[in-house]
Protein backbone atom coordinates (compact mmCIF):
# COMPACT_ATOMS: atom_id res chain seq x y z
CA UNK A 1 0.00 0.00 0.00
CA UNK A 2 1.49 3.32 -1.06
CA UNK A 3 1.27 6.65 0.73
CA UNK A 4 0.35 10.12 -0.46
CA UNK A 5 3.96 10.78 -1.45
CA UNK A 6 4.00 7.96 -3.99
CA UNK A 7 0.32 7.39 -4.85
CA UNK A 8 -0.10 9.27 -8.12
CA UNK A 9 -3.54 8.09 -9.20
CA UNK A 10 -5.89 10.19 -7.06
CA UNK A 11 -5.39 12.83 -4.38
CA UNK A 12 -7.88 14.62 -2.13
CA UNK A 13 -8.00 18.30 -1.27
CA UNK A 14 -8.27 19.11 2.43
CA UNK A 15 -11.96 19.99 2.09
CA UNK A 16 -12.76 16.80 0.18
CA UNK A 17 -10.84 14.71 2.69
CA UNK A 18 -12.86 16.22 5.55
CA UNK A 19 -16.11 15.31 3.76
CA UNK A 20 -14.94 11.75 3.19
CA UNK A 21 -13.76 11.35 6.79
CA UNK A 22 -17.08 12.71 8.11
CA UNK A 23 -18.94 10.18 5.98
CA UNK A 24 -16.64 7.38 7.07
CA UNK A 25 -17.26 8.25 10.71
CA UNK A 26 -20.93 7.42 10.20
CA UNK A 27 -20.08 3.85 9.19
CA UNK A 28 -20.03 1.12 11.82
CA UNK A 29 -16.81 -0.50 10.60
CA UNK A 30 -15.04 2.64 9.39
CA UNK A 31 -11.56 1.36 10.26
CA UNK A 32 -11.89 -1.42 7.70
CA UNK A 33 -13.32 0.74 4.91
CA UNK A 34 -11.69 2.44 1.94
CA UNK A 35 -12.89 4.96 -0.59
CA UNK A 36 -13.35 3.11 -3.89
CA UNK A 37 -13.28 5.27 -7.03
CA UNK A 38 -13.83 3.81 -10.47
CA UNK A 39 -14.75 4.82 -13.99
CA UNK A 40 -18.13 3.43 -14.97
CA UNK A 41 -18.43 4.82 -18.49
CA UNK A 42 -18.49 8.15 -20.28
CA UNK A 43 -20.65 11.22 -19.86
CA UNK A 44 -20.45 13.95 -22.44
CA UNK A 45 -16.79 14.61 -23.19
CA UNK A 46 -15.58 13.07 -19.92
CA UNK A 47 -15.85 9.97 -17.79
CA UNK A 48 -18.63 8.91 -15.44
CA UNK A 49 -17.61 7.75 -11.97
CA UNK A 50 -18.74 5.76 -8.98
CA UNK A 51 -17.50 6.60 -5.47
CA UNK A 52 -18.38 4.32 -2.56
CA UNK A 53 -17.10 2.79 0.64
CA UNK A 54 -16.19 -0.86 0.87
CA UNK A 55 -13.78 -2.99 2.87
CA UNK A 56 -10.21 -2.82 1.71
CA UNK A 57 -10.22 -6.61 1.51
CA UNK A 58 -12.76 -6.32 -1.33
CA UNK A 59 -10.25 -4.58 -3.59
CA UNK A 60 -10.08 -6.56 -6.86
CA UNK A 61 -6.75 -8.07 -7.83
CA UNK A 62 -4.57 -5.52 -9.58
CA UNK A 63 -6.17 -2.51 -7.89
CA UNK A 64 -4.08 0.52 -7.00
CA UNK A 65 -4.31 1.08 -3.24
CA UNK A 66 -2.98 4.19 -1.55
CA UNK A 67 -3.37 6.30 1.56
CA UNK A 68 -4.07 10.03 1.54
CA UNK A 69 -3.52 10.93 5.19
CA UNK A 70 -6.28 8.97 6.99
CA UNK A 71 -8.19 7.95 3.87
CA UNK A 72 -7.43 4.67 2.13
CA UNK A 73 -8.16 4.86 -1.59
CA UNK A 74 -8.80 1.93 -3.91
CA UNK A 75 -8.79 2.29 -7.69
CA UNK A 76 -9.75 -0.89 -9.62
CA UNK A 77 -7.17 -1.83 -12.24
CA UNK A 78 -9.32 -0.92 -15.25
CA UNK A 79 -9.70 2.64 -13.92
CA UNK A 80 -6.09 3.35 -12.96
CA UNK A 81 -4.87 4.77 -16.27
CA UNK A 82 -8.11 6.71 -16.70
CA UNK A 83 -7.79 8.35 -13.28
CA UNK A 84 -4.05 8.84 -12.94
CA UNK A 85 -3.28 12.38 -11.83
CA UNK A 86 -6.88 13.17 -10.85
CA UNK A 87 -7.99 15.11 -7.79
CA UNK A 88 -11.12 14.93 -5.63
CA UNK A 89 -12.32 18.37 -4.59
CA UNK A 90 -15.24 19.84 -2.67
CA UNK A 91 -17.29 22.44 -4.54
CA UNK A 92 -19.63 24.86 -2.77
CA UNK A 93 -21.84 25.43 -5.80
CA UNK A 94 -25.31 23.88 -5.88
CA UNK A 95 -25.40 23.09 -2.20
CA UNK A 96 -21.91 21.61 -2.15
CA UNK A 97 -20.55 18.24 -3.19
CA UNK A 98 -17.53 16.23 -4.22
CA UNK A 99 -16.15 16.89 -7.68
CA UNK A 100 -13.56 14.73 -9.42
CA UNK A 101 -11.14 16.76 -11.53
CA UNK A 102 -9.57 14.43 -14.06
CA UNK A 103 -6.91 15.43 -16.61
CA UNK A 104 -7.71 12.33 -18.65
CA UNK A 105 -10.46 12.19 -21.26
CA UNK A 106 -12.05 9.23 -23.05
CA UNK A 107 -10.59 8.12 -26.35
CA UNK A 108 -12.96 8.45 -29.31
CA UNK A 109 -13.51 4.68 -29.13
CA UNK A 110 -14.36 4.85 -25.42
CA UNK A 111 -16.66 7.82 -25.86
CA UNK A 112 -18.51 6.19 -28.76
CA UNK A 113 -18.61 2.46 -28.00
CA UNK A 114 -21.54 1.87 -30.35
CA UNK A 115 -19.64 3.03 -33.43
CA UNK A 116 -17.33 0.65 -35.34
CA UNK A 117 -13.75 1.92 -35.11
CA UNK A 118 -13.33 1.97 -38.88
CA UNK A 119 -16.42 4.18 -39.27
CA UNK A 120 -15.37 6.46 -36.43
CA UNK A 121 -12.00 6.90 -38.08
CA UNK A 122 -13.65 8.35 -41.19
CA UNK A 123 -14.63 11.48 -39.29
CA UNK A 124 -17.60 13.67 -40.15
CA UNK A 125 -16.21 15.61 -43.10
CA UNK A 126 -17.91 13.59 -45.87
CA UNK A 127 -20.71 15.05 -48.02
CA UNK A 128 -23.58 13.34 -46.15
CA UNK A 129 -22.00 14.02 -42.78
CA UNK A 130 -21.62 17.70 -43.59
CA UNK A 131 -25.34 17.98 -44.37
CA UNK A 132 -26.26 16.09 -41.20
CA UNK A 133 -24.14 18.39 -39.04
CA UNK A 134 -25.90 21.46 -40.43
CA UNK A 135 -29.35 19.91 -39.85
CA UNK A 136 -28.51 19.05 -36.26
CA UNK A 137 -27.03 22.46 -35.50
CA UNK A 138 -29.61 24.62 -37.29
CA UNK A 139 -32.84 22.62 -36.91
CA UNK A 140 -32.62 19.86 -34.32
CA UNK A 141 -30.66 21.45 -31.49
CA UNK A 142 -32.68 24.68 -31.36
CA UNK A 143 -35.86 22.60 -31.10
CA UNK A 144 -34.66 20.40 -28.22
CA UNK A 145 -32.77 23.13 -26.37
CA UNK A 146 -35.89 24.01 -24.37
CA UNK A 147 -35.36 20.95 -22.18
CA UNK A 148 -31.58 21.17 -22.21
CA UNK A 149 -31.08 18.57 -24.91
CA UNK A 150 -28.49 18.35 -27.63
CA UNK A 151 -27.77 15.96 -30.51
CA UNK A 152 -24.41 15.53 -32.22
CA UNK A 153 -23.28 13.51 -35.20
CA UNK A 154 -20.35 11.34 -34.10
CA UNK A 155 -19.95 9.31 -37.29
CA UNK A 156 -21.43 8.79 -40.74
CA UNK A 157 -21.02 5.66 -42.83
CA UNK A 158 -21.01 7.29 -46.23
CA UNK A 159 -21.17 3.90 -47.95
CA UNK A 160 -24.19 2.39 -46.15
CA UNK A 161 -25.56 5.88 -45.44
CA UNK A 162 -26.05 5.26 -41.70
CA UNK A 163 -25.76 8.14 -39.24
CA UNK A 164 -24.52 7.64 -35.68
CA UNK A 165 -25.98 10.23 -33.31
CA UNK A 166 -25.26 10.92 -29.65
CA UNK A 167 -27.70 12.75 -27.37
CA UNK A 168 -26.62 14.74 -24.35
CA UNK A 169 -27.97 17.12 -21.72
CA UNK A 170 -31.66 16.64 -21.01
CA UNK A 171 -31.94 14.00 -23.74
CA UNK A 172 -29.37 11.67 -22.20
CA UNK A 173 -31.27 9.14 -20.13
CA UNK A 174 -34.64 10.75 -20.83
CA UNK A 175 -37.47 8.24 -21.24
CA UNK A 176 -38.72 10.26 -24.22
CA UNK A 177 -35.40 10.22 -26.05
CA UNK A 178 -36.39 7.30 -28.29
CA UNK A 179 -39.40 9.24 -29.52
CA UNK A 180 -37.29 12.38 -29.91
CA UNK A 181 -34.86 10.43 -32.06
CA UNK A 182 -37.34 8.53 -34.24
CA UNK A 183 -40.06 11.16 -34.67
CA UNK A 184 -37.99 14.32 -34.50
CA UNK A 185 -34.30 13.98 -35.24
CA UNK A 186 -34.58 11.16 -37.75
CA UNK A 187 -37.44 12.87 -39.60
CA UNK A 188 -35.44 16.10 -40.00
CA UNK A 189 -32.35 14.24 -41.15
CA UNK A 190 -34.29 12.17 -43.71
CA UNK A 191 -35.91 15.28 -45.14
CA UNK A 192 -32.46 16.73 -45.82
CA UNK A 193 -30.83 13.39 -46.74
CA UNK A 194 -33.45 11.19 -48.49
CA UNK A 195 -30.92 8.42 -49.09
CA UNK A 196 -30.25 8.02 -45.36
CA UNK A 197 -30.83 4.39 -44.37
CA UNK A 198 -30.51 4.46 -40.57
CA UNK A 199 -30.07 6.84 -37.64
CA UNK A 200 -28.36 4.98 -34.81
CA UNK A 201 -28.46 6.27 -31.25
CA UNK A 202 -25.10 5.59 -29.57
CA UNK A 203 -25.88 7.52 -26.38
CA UNK A 204 -24.95 5.96 -23.04
CA UNK A 205 -28.41 6.54 -21.59
CA UNK A 206 -27.59 4.53 -18.44
CA UNK A 207 -25.33 7.33 -17.22
CA UNK A 208 -27.80 10.15 -17.93
CA UNK A 209 -29.41 12.28 -15.25
CA UNK A 210 -32.69 10.32 -15.50
CA UNK A 211 -31.75 7.02 -17.12
CA UNK A 212 -34.57 4.91 -18.49
CA UNK A 213 -32.24 1.93 -18.39
CA UNK A 214 -30.12 0.96 -15.40
CA UNK A 215 -27.55 -1.77 -15.14
CA UNK A 216 -28.63 -4.68 -12.95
Amino acid sequence: MTTLDTFDVLTLTDAARDVVLDALAQEANSDALALFVEVTGTRGAGYAYDLYFSEVSNAPEGSAVGVDHDVTIVIPEASVSRLRGSRLEFADEGGGGLVLVNPNVPTPEEANPGVPAEILALGIEGPLASVAVVVLEEQVNPSIASHGGRADLVAMDEETKAAYVKLSGGCQGCAMSRMTLSQGIETMLREAIPELTRVIDVTDHASGENPFYANA
